[in-house]
């Protein structure tokens, strides 16, 4: 009699354990509401952020060049042309025999967006202008489409 009420809570045991094993419907589209709102919260925060990074790279390349293009004019004693480009700052322009480049350790980058920076010599807003038009790739624009320039703080 003793076997058999082991045998009996066994298998009760395995009937319980098979009912209450596995998701209901409920749980599982619970799950699914809270992971939707975690998702609608956390993804806007990471768009913004790498927003942010790619206009900050920006502004940092725009400091970077700025300052290969200011030894460039103390070798030089110009900077270069809107002609010559930023690409000036790797290959020496023909007939300036005190450049003493290159100015840059790689080729010259293209913004965070993946366009090449605008360069000009002489600029609107002083001897050179440096910018990228931002995400838009258009002049103007605000928050990630702003230009991101040389003369601007």
């Amino acid at each position: 009699m003793h076997a058999e009420q082991e045998t009996a809570t066994a298998g009760e045991r395995r009937e319980r354990t098979g009912k209450e094993s596995g998701f209901t419907l409920v749980e599982l589209l619970v799950v699914m509401v809270i992971l939707g709102l975690l998702a609608a919260l956390v993804v806007p925060t990471y768009l913004g952020r790498e927003r942010k990074a790619r206009a900050q790279a920006a502004r940092t390349q725009v400091e970077l060049l700025g300052t290969a293009l200011d030894t460039f004019r103390l070798d030089v004693g110009r900077y270069p042309t809107s002609q010559e480009g930023l690409q000036a700052l790797r290959m020496a322009p023909s007939g300036l025999p005190r450049w003493d480049g290159p100015y840059l350790k790689k080729d010259v980058p293209l913004d965070p967006w993946g366009r090449p920076y605008v360069y000009e010599s002489p600029g609107q807003h002083g001897e050179y202008d440096l910018y990228s038009y931002g995400s838009d790739g258009a002049p103007g624009g605000d928050k990630d489409a702003r230009d991101v320039a040389n003369w601007e703080g």
